[in-house]
C-alpha cells in the first residue's frame, strides 16, 4: 500500500480510536533504518506474556537441525534465499492479528453504541407524543370544567397541566440531547469503517501468514510423534535388557543362600555335638553351688530366728518394766491423793504444803548434785595442777643451761590460787584422783561457774584468784623457752589476750559493744580529750553458760579515767534486767584521778533465754554505762573431718578409720549416727530427754585391729558407749520421768526403738563392706570429744562406699553429714563376669557365651578351665588350658547345648520345677592355690505348644452363615514363640493376625476359628500350626454344611461412625431363590423330605436384640418364590434412660460427697483454736465464737436419698446427666448379630397348624455399629429435639428459638434441609459456621392457615453429622365476640377540654390465646395526608347530603380526639377484656368523627365501629336542622383559620349562631300533609360548672303562628346530663298559594352557665316528592 514520507498509516489514532489506543505496525515502519530484520529486533518491544509461547516453539525448531529439511515446505513459509521463516515475522503476525482483532472489537461496540442511541431516541420521541396528547387531554377538561364553573376542579386542572408541560419541555431537551450524540455516535462508527476499509489488504496478508503457519505446526507435530515414538520403541528394549539381568541375579542369590545354610547346618551339628558336653559339666558345679546356698540359707533362717526370739524376749521385759513405771506412778498419784486429802480433813492449804515440800526436795536434790558436782571438779583442777607441775619439771630439765625464773615468780597470782585450791582439795590418793580425772570430763564454762557457785559464801578476792589462776594455766601452756622474751612479753600478751577477747565480743555482739561506757569530752591545757569518766574492768559484765535458779556474782572494778576528781553514782540497770540482776554498790564519794572503787553484780537468771543490756551510772563529767551479757548453754557440735577416703586395698584385708566429735558449746547432748541414704525433718533429731547425764553411762574398752586404734581408744575411752547398756538406761529414764502413763505410748515408742537398733545392726552386718564401729550412739558433755571409728574390711573389688549422718537430741543442732569412700581390688587373676547368664534357653538348641579372664600379674600364667563332670554332656568351654599373659586378657568359648536329659544328668544343679540351672565353674591358675570361680547360670525350658483340645467340631449350619469356635493355644515355654496356621483351607479363617503372632511365656492365647463354606457337604479337615522353631502341631475339624431357602444379599453391614442423636441407614434385600427346578437344600431328615419336595412361600421374621440401636422395616413378612424384598436397616445410636438415671446418681453423689468436704473444712475451720502468746510467754487457746454451726438441714439434705425412680425426663438431674454423657461420649462400637427365622413352608389356608420353623433356615445379619460424640448437641428445650409449638390461632405467628453448640475440635459449617415453602413452618435466620465451643440460636416459626395438625422434620447438616429435629403444632381457629353490636357509637355533647368514656367487652370462646389489636382511622398509617380525603370527599356528590366523612374534625393540639386503651394485648382462653374508649376534644365542633376497628393477630376483624361526638364551650347547646357547611371545618391548618375569627370576635359583639330547619309539607291527591320537624336541646353534665341545669324559650312564637308554625314547647328547662325534644310543625295557612316558600326567622335564647342565642330559620314549602 501506498505510504507518505515519514508518515505511518498504521499509527493513526484519532479521538474516536484513542480509548482502545489501537496501533498497528508493519516492516514499513522501519524502512528509514535499514533492513526488516535488524529494524525489528531494535525496535520492537519484549513479547507480552501471551505470546511467550513462540519462543518455546522456535527454540523446539532449531533443535530439529537439518534433520527436518526433507519435509516439504510451503513457498510462502521459505523465502526466495532458502533460509526459514524468521521468528520476528512470525512475532509480527500474531502482534497484527492482535491489534486488528482490537480494531474490529472497536467497531463492534461503535455500532452498539449508534443502536443504542436510537433506540432511546425513538422512546424520548414516544414520551413526547404521549405528553402532547395528555396535555390536549387535559386542555379540553379544564374547557369543560370552566363550563361547568368547577372553580376546584379547574385550580386543580391547570396545576396539572403546568406540571405536564414542565415534564414535556424537559423531553424535548432530552431529545435534542439524545439526537446530538447519535450524530457524533454516527460520525465515529464511520470513521472507523474507514479505518477498517484502510487495513483490508492487511487483513488478508495476515490471513495467508497464519494459514501458513498452521501448516508448519502441524509438520512439526508429525516430526514430533514419529522422534517419540522411536524413544519409546527403545526404552522398551532398554527394560526386557534389565529384567533379563535381574533374574539372572536373582538366581544367584538363590544358590548362595542354599550353599550358606547347608554350612550352617553342618556347623550347627558340630556345635551341638560340644555342647553337650559342656552342659553337663556346667550341671555337676550347679548342682554343688546349690547345695551349698541352701546351708547358707538354712543358716541364715537360724539366724534370723534367734533374733526375733531375743527381740521378743527384749519387747517383753520392756512391757513388763512399763507394767511397773505405771504401777508405781499410780501408787505414787495415790499416795499424793490421800495425802492431800488429809490435810484439807486437818484444815491445812494442801497445795502450798505439797508445793513446798516439792521445793524442799528439790533444794535438796540440787544440794547433793552442787556437792558431787563440786567434788569433781576439785579432782580435776588437781590432775590439771599435777599436770602442770610435770610439765614445768620437764622443761627446768630442758632448760637447766639457761636460767629461768620460777613460774611462781612470773605468776604470784597462780602460786596462790594453787594454794587455795589445795587447801580446799580433800586429801585423797593419787591413784583415785586420776581415776575420777579420768572418768569425769567435764567443760570449762562449767567448772568456772561452779566454782563462782560455791564460793557465794567466801570473799570475793578468791574467785578473782581462781579466775586468774585458770587464765595463767592456759597461758604457762604456751610458755616460750627464753625467759627473756616471756619476761618482756608477759604483760604485753595478757594485755593482747584480753583485747582479743573483747574484739570478739564485739563482733559477736555489735550492738553492745557500740553501747560500752559513754566517752566523755576532757579539756585538759586547752585541748579535747575524748575517753570515758570511768573506765570499767571488765569492760563487759559476762555471764556464760548460765543455769535457771542458780546465783552468779562478779565484781567490776571502776576506774576514774578523768584528770579531775570525779565521782559516780549508780543510776539502775536496764528494765528488763531488773527482775534477774542486782548491784551491790556503795558510792565511794569523790575520787581522784586514777582512784578506783568496786561494785559486785548479782545475777539470778529465772528463765532461760539470752539478756543483755546495761548497769547506768553518772558522774561529774556525765551519764555513762557498763554492758552486761548472759547467754545460756549450748552445743557447738563438728567433726574433724566430712569425708574420709582409705584409698586402693586388697580384698581380705581391715582398716578402720576415726573421725573425731567435739562439741565446743557448754550443753551436753545425745547423739546417734544414721546410715539412711537422706534425713526426713522428722528424722532429724533423736529425741531423748536432756537429763540423762554421764554418768548413766559405762565406759568400755574397744578392741581394734591396729596399735594406732588401741593408742586413739585409749585416749577416748571415757567418752565411747555401749548401745545396749545405753538403750536400757534411756527406757529407765523414760518410765520413771513420765508423768502421765497411757496405754500405747511408751510400749510404741520402745518397740520403735528396739526395732530399730535391731534393723540398724542388720544393715551395718549385712550391709557393704564399709561399717561403723561399736559406737553408734551415746552422750557428749560440755567441751568434750568422741572418737567415732568407721572399718573398711573387703570382701569383693569395686568402688564401695557409704553415706551416713550424726543426729542429735539437740533441736538447734543440725545433722553433720559424712561421707566415705573406698576402692577394693582382688587377686591377680580374676574372671571380669563373675556370673554368667544365660538368659532362658531351650532344650535341643545351642547357646555360646565368651569367658573373659583378666590379669594384673607381670608374668604369663596358665589357665585351666575345669567343668564338673554332671554338665560334660551339656556344657563345654573351649580351649579347656591356655596361657594368660602379663597384665592381658584370655577369652574362652562357653558353649552350652541343653538335652533332655538335664534333669537326670544334673539333678544336683537343675532344678525341674522351675527350670533354674546354676553351675558353679572354676578356673584353676598354675602357681595360685586359691582358684578363680565363676557361676554359669541359665533358665531352661521345652519349646512345646498345646491346644486345649484336639479335635473341633463346627456343627451344622448354613452356606450363608459363618460359624466361630474358639480354641485355646498356650505356650509351654519360658520364652515367647512365634506361631503360624499354614495354608489353611479357603473355607476356613484363623483369628486374630490371620493365625499369625508371638506367645508370650507361660501365655494361653484364645484363637477363633470362622468357618464359612460356600457349598453344601460334609467337611472334615486338619490345621498345622508351625512354630518359629519349625515344629509342627496339628488339629483335627470337622463340619455339616446345608443351604437355606433364603438368602440375604448382604450378610454384614458395616455402619459408619455415626454421632448420637443421627441415624445412618442402608438396604438389603431378601431373596427367595426357590423355583421348581432348585429347591432348598436341608439336612437329610425323614420327617423334612416332603417339605424339601415343596415350593411355596416362605415366612420370615427379623428380631432385633432389645432395647437396641437397631431398627429393621420391614421386620415380618411372606416372600414368595423368587420374589425380593428389600430391608431397610437403621442405626440409630441413643443414650439409655438407665445410664441417663445412672450418671445422674454419679453425679449426685459427687456433689454430695464434695458439699460434706466443704462442710467438713469450714466446721474444722471455725472450731480451731487460735493460740496466742501473752506477755509472760505462755500461750492460751482461743475458740471463735461462732464455732456453733447449725448442721441441722445441711446433714438432712446431704442424706436424703435419691432414688432413681424419681429422675423423670425433663428434670433438672436428668438434662444435667444427659448433657454430662454427650460431653464426655468418647466411643462406642457393638456389634449386633440379627437372626431372620425363615420357616419351612405355609400351610394352606383350610389347616390351622402353625408353620414350622427350622434353626438350618435361620440367616443371621451382622451389623457393626460405631458410635461417636456428636458435633452437635441440644443445649435447650430439655436437650430434646421435638419443637412443640402446642396450639397457636389461625393466622397467627409463634417463634421458638433453639440454641445449639458446638462441642467437637473443629469448626462446622451448618446448612438446613429446605422446608415446606407452602407449609407452616419456617426458619428465620441463616445458619452460619460456628467454631469449637460456640452456640447458634434457630429461630423457628409456626403460622397455621387452617385448623389442623401439622408436623414436620427439619434438619440441621454439618461435615460430622445431620442434627434432626420435629417440628409440631396444631391450628385453632379463634373466637372472640364483641359486646358493642358495632355501627355507630355516639358520645354526645361534651365541653370542650373535658371527656368521656365508653366501656365494651370482647370475650374469647377459644381454646388458646388470641392476640388483639384497635386500630383507630385517624391513626392508621394508610390513611391519606394533608387533607386528600377531604378534597375527595367535598368533590364528591354527597356535598349537600348529611353523610359525613369516616375521620372528621381532629383536636388542634395534634392529639387524637379519640383515644383507646389497651390498644393492643392478648385474651386468655375463655377470658375477656375490657376495651375503654375516650372522647376529649379541645375546641367547640359538631363534626367529631372516627372509625374504630378491632382486628386479630390472623388479620380478620371482630368487629368495626364509628365513632361520633360534638363538643360546645357551653353547657347548653341546640342541634338539628339542616346542615349549613360541610362536615369538615376547613381546608387549612386549625391556627389559619382561627385567626380572623378571634380578630373579629375581640371587636363585635357575641354572635348569633343560626340554624336552618326546612319543612315540606307533602300533597298527595289535593291533600296536605303537615310538615314536622325536631330540634334538641340538651344541657352537659360537668364537675368545673356550679350552675347544673339550663332554660330555654322561644321568642316571637305568636308571629309563627301567623305563617302556620307552631312549637311545642316553646320554653322549658333541661337537667344536667338530660335532652328535650322540641317539635316545629308547619301547616299551611289559608291563603297559601302553592309553591311558594315561607320563611321566618326566629331567635331560641339557651341560658346555661352563659347566655346564647341561636337564629332559627324556618322555611316551609309544599312538594309532592316529600317524605
Amino acid at each position: 500500500m501506498d505510504v507518505g514520507d515519514g508518515e505511518r498509516p498504521f499509527d493513526v489514532a484519532s479521538d474516536s480510536c484513542g480509548q482502545l489506543g489501537v496501533h498497528l505496525s508493519t516492516d514499513e515502519d522501519c524502512e528509514g533504518d535499514g533492513p526488516g530484520q535488524e529494524t525489528f529486533n531494535d525496535d520492537e518491544p519484549a513479547l507480552p506474556p501471551d505470546l511467550a509461547w513462540l519462543e518455546d516453539l522456535y527454540e523446539e525448531d532449531d533443535d530439529d537441525g537439518d534433520g527436518n529439511g526433507d519435509v516439504d515446505q510451503n513457498p510462502s513459509v521459505v523465502a526466495d534465499n532458502g533460509e526459514k521463516r524468521s521468528y520476528a515475522a512470525t512475532a509480527r503476525m500474531f502482534k497484527l492479528r492482535r491489534n486488528l482483532d482490537q480494531l474490529d472489537c472497536f467497531h463492534r461496540q461503535k455500532e452498539h453504541d449508534v443502536l443504542k442511541a436510537r433506540e432511546e431516541l425513538n422512546l424520548c420521541r414516544q414520551n413526547i407524543d404521549g405528553l402532547v396528547k395528555q396535555r390536549e387531554d387535559l386542555e379540553n377538561e379544564i374547557k369543560r370544567q370552566k363550563a361547568a364553573e368547577n372553580s376546584v376542579a379547574v385550580f386543580r386542572l391547570r396545576s396539572q397541566h403546568k406540571h405536564l408541560c414542565q415534564r414535556l419541555q424537559s423531553e424535548e431537551e432530552l431529545e435534542g440531547h439524545i439526537n446530538t450524540d447519535l450524530k457524533q455516535q454516527e460520525v465515529e462508527l464511520s470513521e472507523v469503517a474507514v479505518e477498517l476499509g484502510r487495513f483490508s489488504s492487511l487483513r488478508q496478508e495476515v490471513q495467508e501468514e497464519e494459514q501458513v503457519f498452521r501448516v508448519l505446526k502441524a509438520q512439526k507435530a508429525a516430526t514430533r510423534i514419529q522422534q517419540e515414538r522411536k524413544a519409546g520403541q527403545n526404552m522398551q528394549l532398554k527394560m526386557l535388557r534389565l529384567r533379563d539381568k535381574q533374574a539372572a541375579m536373582l538366581m544367584k542369590e538363590v544358590n548362595d543362600r542354599q550353599k550358606n545354610i547347608e554350612a550352617g547346618q553342618a556347623s550347627r551339628k558340630m556345635a551341638a555335638k560340644h555342647l553337650k558336653e559342656t552342659i553337663k559339666r556346667m550341671h555337676q558345679k550347679e548342682a554343688e553351688k546349690e547345695q551349698q546356698n541352701r546351708e547358707l540359707l538354712e543358716k541364715r533362717i537360724q539366724a534370723v530366728k534367734s533374733l526375733k526370739s531375743n527381740i521378743a524376749a527384749t519387747q517383753e521385759s520392756l512391757r513388763i518394766q512399763q507394767r511397773k513405771a505405771k504401777a508405781n506412778a499410780q501408787k505414787k498419784e495415790q499416795q499424793q491423793r490421800q495425802l492431800r486429802e488429809s490435810l484439807q480433813a486437818q484444815g491445812i492449804n494442801s497445795i502450798k504444803h505439797m508445793y513446798q515440800q516439792k521445793q524442799l526436795e528439790e533444794i535438796k536434790q540440787k544440794q547433793e548434785e552442787f556437792a558431787e558436782r563440786q567434788k569433781s571438779k576439785r579432782v580435776e583442777i588437781a590432775a590439771k595442777i599435777l599436770e602442770e607441775e610435770q610439765l614445768v619439771n620437764r622443761r627446768k630439765r630442758r632448760q637447766a643451761v639457761l636460767h629461768k625464773p620460777s613460774t611462781t615468780d612470773s605468776f604470784p597470782s597462780l602460786g596462790r590460787a594453787r594454794e587455795k585450791l589445795l587447801h580446799y582439795l580433800d586429801p585423797s590418793p593419787p591413784s583415785a584422783t586420776k581415776e575420777k580425772a579420768t572418768i569425769q570430763l567435764r567443760e570449762v564454762s562449767e567448772s568456772s561457774s561452779s566454782s563462782s557457785a560455791s564460793s557465794d559464801a567466801e570473799d570475793p578476792e578468791e574467785t578473782m584468784y581462781q579466775e586468774g589462776g585458770h587464765q595463767s594455766l592456759t597461758e604457762s601452756l604456751a610458755e616460750p623457752e627464753f625467759s627473756g622474751l616471756w619476761d618482756q612479753n608477759s604483760k604485753k600478751l595478757q594485755d593482747e589476750k584480753a583485747m582479743s577477747v573483747q574484739t570478739e565480743v564485739k563482733h559477736e555482739q555489735p550492738a553492745i559493744s557500740s553501747g560500752k561506757l559513754n566517752v566523755v569530752v576532757q579539756k585538759v591545757h586547752g585541748k579535747e580529750l575524748r575517753r570515758p569518766p570511768f573506765l570499767s574492768k571488765p569492760e563487759i559484765i559476762i555471764f556464760k553458760d548460765f543455769e535457771v535458779g542458780k546465783m552468779y556474782k562478779k565484781k567490776i572494778v571502776l576506774t576514774n579515767n578523768s584528770y579531775i576528781t570525779n565521782h559516780c553514782k549508780l543510776l539502775g540497770v536496764s528494765t528488763h534486767l531488773k527482775d534477774f540482776i542486782s548491784i551491790n554498790f556503795e558510792p565511794p564519794g569523790s575520787l581522784s584521778a586514777g582512784m578506783s572503787c568496786e561494785m559486785q553484780a548479782v545475777f539470778q537468771p529465772m528463765i532461760n533465754e539470752d539478756l543483755e543490756g546495761e548497769v547506768q551510772f553518772a558522774s561529774a563529767m556525765g551519764p555513762f554505762s557498763v554492758p552486761v551479757r548472759c547467754t545460756i548453754k549450748k552445743c557447738d557440735l563438728e567433726v574433724d573431718s566430712q569425708f574420709i577416703d582409705f584409698g586402693l586395698h586388697v580384698v581380705g584385708q581391715t582398716i578402720s578409720r576415726t573421725v573425731t566429735l567435739t562439741n565446743k558449746g557448754a550443753l551436753a547432748t545425745h547423739f546417734s549416727l544414721d546410715t539412711a541414704a537422706c534425713l526426713s525433718p522428722e528424722s532429724s533429731h533423736v529425741q531423748v530427754p536432756t537429763q540423762i547425764s554421764a554418768n548413766t553411762c559405762q565406759e568400755i574398752s574397744s578392741e581394734n585391729t591396729t596399735s594406732e586404734n588401741q593408742r586413739s581408744s585409749a585416749s577416748t575411752g571415757t567418752g565411747e558407749l555401749q548401745p545396749q547398756q545405753d538403750s536400757q538406761e534411756l527406757s529407765e529414764v523414760l518410765q520413771q520421768e513420765q508423768s502421765e502413763p497411757s496405754a500405747t505410748g511408751p510400749e510404741a515408742v520402745l518397740e520403735s526403738c528396739v526395732s530399730t537398733n535391731v534393723d540398724a545392726r542388720m544393715d551395718h552386718s549385712e550391709g557393704g563392706d564399709i561399717s561403723l564401729g561399736n559406737v553408734r550412739e551415746g552422750h557428749i558433755g560440755p567441751f568434750e570429744s568422741i572418737k567415732l571409728e568407721v572399718v573398711f574390711t573387703p570382701t569383693i573389688p569395686g568402688e564401695a562406699e557409704l553415706d551416713f549422718h550424726i543426729k542429735f537430741s539437740d533441736i538447734s543442732s543440725k545433722p553433720i553429714p559424712i561421707q566415705v569412700r573406698a576402692v577394693a581390688v582382688s587377686i591377680p587373676v580374676w574372671v571380669v563376669q563373675p556370673s554368667i547368664d544365660l538368659k532362658i534357653c531351650m532344650f535341643d538348641h545351642l547357646y555360646q557365651d565368651s569367658i573373659m579372664v583378666q590379669s594384673r600379674a607381670k608374668t604369663a600364667l596358665k589357665l585351666t578351665f575345669d567343668v564338673c563332670r554332671e554338665m560334660r554332656k551339656h556344657m563345654e568351654i573351649l580351649p579347656k588350658t591356655g596361657f594368660i599373659q602379663a597384665q592381658s586378657s584370655f577369652n574362652a568359648q562357653l558353649k552350652f547345648l541343653p538335652r533332655c536329659s538335664l534333669s537326670k544328668d544334673a539333678k544336683k544343679f537343675f532344678d525341674s520345677d522351675t527350670g533354674v540351672l546354676e553351675v558353679p565353674m572354676t578356673v584353676q591358675v598354675a602357681g595360685q592355690v586359691k582358684p578363680v570361680h565363676f557361676t554359669v547360670q541359665a533358665v531352661v525350658t521345652s519349646s512345646d505348644l498345646q491346644f486345649d483340645r484336639t479335635e473341633v467340631d463346627f456343627g451344622c449350619c448354613s452356606i450363608y452363615q459363618t460359624v466361630i469356635s474358639s480354641v485355646r493355644l498356650t505356650n509351654l515355654s519360658l520364652l515367647p514363640q512365634d506361631f503360624g496356621f499354614l495354608r489353611p483351607p479357603e473355607f476356613i479363617e484363623v483369628q486374630p493376625n490371620d493365625g499369625f503372632g508371638t506367645l508370650l511365656p507361660q501365655e494361653t492365647l484364645e484363637i477363633d476359628l470362622i468357618f464359612c463354606a460356600r457349598k453344601a457337604k460334609e467337611y472334615s479337615f486338619q490345621l498345622s500350626c508351625k512354630s518359629g522353631i519349625n515344629r509342627d502341631f496339628h488339629l483335627s475339624c470337622q463340619a455339616v454344611v446345608v443351604s437355606p431357602p433364603l438368602e440375604l444379599s448382604h450378610s454384614l453391614v458395616q455402619f459408619g461412625a455415626t454421632a448420637v442423636g443421627d441415624h445412618s441407614t442402608t438396604i438389603i434385600s431378601l431373596i427367595n431363590r426357590e423355583t421348581n427346578h432348585n429347591q432348598s437344600k436341608q439336612p437329610i431328615d425323614p420327617q423334612t423330605k416332603d417339605a424339601m419336595t415343596l415350593v411355596a412361600p416362605r415366612l420370615f421374621s427379623f428380631l432385633p436384640p432389645k432395647d437396641s440401636d437397631i431398627s429393621i422395616a420391614p421386620s415380618a413378612g411372606t416372600l414368595l418364590p423368587g420374589e425380593r424384598c428389600l430391608v431397610q436397616v437403621t442405626f440409630r445410636p441413643r443414650l439409655l434412660d438407665q445410664e441417663i438415671k445412672e450418671e445422674a446418681l454419679r453425679l449426685f453423689h459427687r456433689a454430695k460427697l464434695l458439699r460434706e468436704k466443704e462442710l467438713e473444712r469450714n466446721t474444722h475451720t471455725e472450731k480451731e483454736e487460735v493460740p496466742v502468746e501473752t506477755s509472760k510467754g505462755k500461750k492460751v487457746s482461743v475458740v471463735p465464737n461462732n464455732s456453733k454451726v447449725s448442721d441441722g438441714p445441711k446433714t438432712e439434705q446431704l442424706t436424703e436419698p435419691l432414688n432413681p425412680a424419681d429422675i423423670q425426663p425433663g428434670s433438672v438431674q436428668y438434662k444435667d446427666a444427659r448433657a454430662s454423657l454427650l460431653y464426655s461420649f468418647t466411643q462406642r462400637y457393638r456389634e449386633y448379630t440379627v437372626p431372620c427365622f425363615v420357616s419351612d413352608r405355609i400351610l394352606p389356608e383350610d389347616q390351622q397348624e402353625q408353620p414350622a420353623w427350622s434353626p438350618f433356615n435361620t440367616l443371621d445379619l451382622q451389623l457393626q455399629c460405631p458410635a461417636v460424640q456428636p458435633a452437635l448437641v441440644v443445649i435447650s428445650n430439655n436437650g430434646l429435639n421435638t419443637i412443640d409449638f402446642h396450639q397457636v390461632a389461625v393466622g397467627e405467628k409463634v417463634i421458638k428459638r433453639l440454641t445449639v453448640q458446638n462441642i467437637s475440635k473443629e469448626s462446622l459449617d451448618l446448612r438446613s434441609s429446605v422446608l415446606d415453602v407452602h407449609g407452616v413452618f419456617s426458619l428465620l435466620n441463616a445458619l452460619r459456621c460456628i467454631r469449637p465451643g460456640d452456640k447458634h440460636t434457630l429461630v423457628l416459626a409456626f403460622s397455621p392457615c387452617l385448623e389442623e395438625k401439622y408436623c414436620e422434620t427439619l434438619e440441621v447438616r454439618s461435615q460430622k453429622m445431620t442434627l434432626r429435629m420435629t417440628l409440631r403444632g396444631a391450628g385453632v381457629v379463634p373466637a372472640v365476640t364483641c359486646s358493642h353490636p358495632g355501627g355507630v357509637l355516639d358520645f354526645g355533647y361534651v365541653l370542650e377540654k373535658e371527656s368521656i368514656t365508653q366501656v365494651f367487652k370482647l370475650q374469647n370462646s377459644s381454646a388458646v390465646a388470641v392476640g388483639f389489636r384497635v386500630q383507630l382511622a385517624s391513626l392508621s398509617p394508610t390513611r391519606p395526608q394533608g387533607g386528600a380525603d377531604r378534597v375527595a370527599f367535598l368533590l364528591g356528590s354527597n356535598t349537600g347530603s348529611r353523610v359525613q366523612p369516616t375521620v372528621g374534625t381532629q383536636n388542634y393540639s395534634g392529639l387524637s380526639v379519640f383515644s383507646v386503651v389497651p390498644v393492643e394485648g392478648s385474651i386468655a382462653p375463655e377470658q375477656s377484656q375490657d376495651i375503654t374508649v375516650t372522647f376529649q376534644p379541645d375546641h367547640p365542633s359538631v363534626n367529631y368523627s372516627d372509625r374504630l376497628t378491632i382486628e386479630l393477630s390472623n388479620k380478620s376483624k371482630v368487629c368495626m365501629m364509628d365513632l361520633k361526638g360534638a363538643a360546645s364551650s357551653h353547657n347548653m347547646y341546640l342541634y338539628g336542622g339542616d346542615l349549613l357547611t360541610v362536615p369538615v371545618e376547613s381546608l387549612l391548618p386549625p391556627q389559619i383559620a382561627s385567626q380572623p375569627q378571634l380578630a373579629e370576635s375581640e371587636v363585635t359583639e357575641r354572635p348569633t349562631i343560626p340554624v336552618l330547619v326546612t319543612l315540606r309539607a307533602k300533597c298527595n291527591a289535593g291533600s296536605i300533609t303537615p310538615a314536622v320537624r325536631e330540634l334538641q336541646v340538651g344541657c352537659i353534665r360537668s364537675t368545673q360548672l356550679s350552675k347544673k341545669s339550663g332554660e330555654f324559650f322561644w321568642d316571637n312564637v305568636a308571629s309563627l303562628q301567623q305563617q302556620g308554625f307552631s312549637v311545642e314547647p316553646g320554653k322549658g328547662t333541661v337537667e344536667a346530663g338530660h335532652k328535650r325534644t322540641i317539635t316545629v310543625k308547619w301547616t299551611p295557612y289559608s291563603g297559601y298559594k302553592p309553591y311558594d316558600v315561607v320563611q321566618t326567622c326566629v331567635p331560641v335564647t339557651l341560658k346555661g352557665d352563659e347566655t346564647n342565642v341561636y337564629r332559627v330559620t324556618l322555611i316551609a314549602l309544599v312538594s309532592t316528592t316529600a317524605v
